[in-house]
């Protein structure tokens, strides 16, 4: 097959089918996209493009990602663009070499994930029932983070989810996770109550749009922007109020420290690794492993805290 006439047309070829074969995520069509265009900058500067280049200007690219400072984490993601597009290429019978496929990344560095401890999920789910314009801001942001601590869901998938999904007062919610994999998730009786609370007042005041001549909407947590929906970025300031309101540290407060939380919470109470890994929706267990190590470092804190032998003995005169 022909190679296509510009870089442009390889990425966007590219996506495309990622998209379509793979059922990419939009959020990893993006961050392909951006890297794959700052990769095909580099490469016009020097007057080629990706069908001419070979793998000491990958290298040299990669080089040059350095010099500039991007982390660790950007380098080896940009080379795993790279590598995936050549791969693909070479597939489609573009090139007839993959002058990526021996170049060895920068790695990532494995971080333990930030979490919370009980206390601070408290406090969060008490700021929610107490912080709001009105009573159903505050019915909302109950229900918002009940069902996000009781799930252990990724942000966009609680904030996309349908209100068709949490008709009949469910035990299990049905959520559609990253490439289109659909799993099932118990809610805790907190969870469903401030589920049931929130249906009531949602559906008074779509009632009431609709009376007015407006169209009623599919998702559970509706918003008039052009998604439709709360968005996540919308989500991600309400959590971070939630955290000021609540007396926790801002910082250590984001929709993926929940996430981190309801799993590392599970494995402290005894729930075993495989199960965590289907709720969370995660591919690999190896992926869900990281909460052991996260398990690992909180019990080691706590021995170091307050075991009596492990302070430092009192000096004496």
């Amino acid at each position: 097959m022909t190679s296509p006439g510009s870089d442009e047309i390889w990425i966007s070829i590219f996506l495309e089918a990622q998209a379509a074969e793979l059922g990419a995520a939009q959020n990893t069509l993006v961050a392909y996209g951006r890297d794959l265009k700052d990769f095909a900058a580099w490469l016009r500067r020097r007057k080629i493009g990706f069908a001419e280049a070979d793998a000491k200007q990958v290298e040299d690219y990669l080089i040059s990602c350095d010099a500039q400072g991007l982390a660790q984490s950007t380098r080896a993601r940009r080379l795993s663009a790279i590598k995936q597009i050549y791969r693909f290429a070479f597939e489609e019978g573009w090139r007839s070499t993959n002058p990526a496929i021996k170049i060895k990344g920068p790695g990532r560095p494995k971080r333990l994930p930030k979490t919370l401890d009980v206390s601070e999920v408290d406090r969060l789910l008490i700021a929610a029932r107490e912080s709001g314009r009105n009573n159903i801001e505050k019915l909302r942001n109950t229900c918002l983070m009940e069902i996000l601590y009781a799930t252990g869901m990724r942000v966009t998938e609680l904030v996309s989810l349908p209100v068709s999904s949490a008709r009949g007062d469910p035990r299990m919610l049905l959520v559609l996770g990253k490439g289109g994999k659909e799993r099932m998730v118990p809610l805790s009786p907190p969870a469903r109550q401030a589920l049931s609370a929130w249906l009531a007042a949602r559906d008074e005041t779509e009632e009431k749009r609709v009376t007015k001549g407006g169209q009623s909407s599919r998702f559970l947590f509706p918003s008039r922007g052009k998604a439709g929906h709360l968005t996540r970025h919308m989500f991600y300031h309400l959590i971070k109020e939630l955290a000021v309101h609540g007396g926790v540290s801002p910082e250590k407060v984001t929709p993926h420290t929940l996430r981190h939380a309801f799993a590392t919470h599970l494995l402290a109470n005894g729930a075993d690794l495989r199960s965590i890994q289907t709720l969370l929706g995660h591919a690999d267990v190896a992926t869900t492993e990281i909460y052991t190590h996260v398990l690992e470092e909180r019990l080691a804190e706590l021995v170091l805290q307050h075991h009596p032998l492990a302070k430092d003995p009192v000096e004496k005169g």
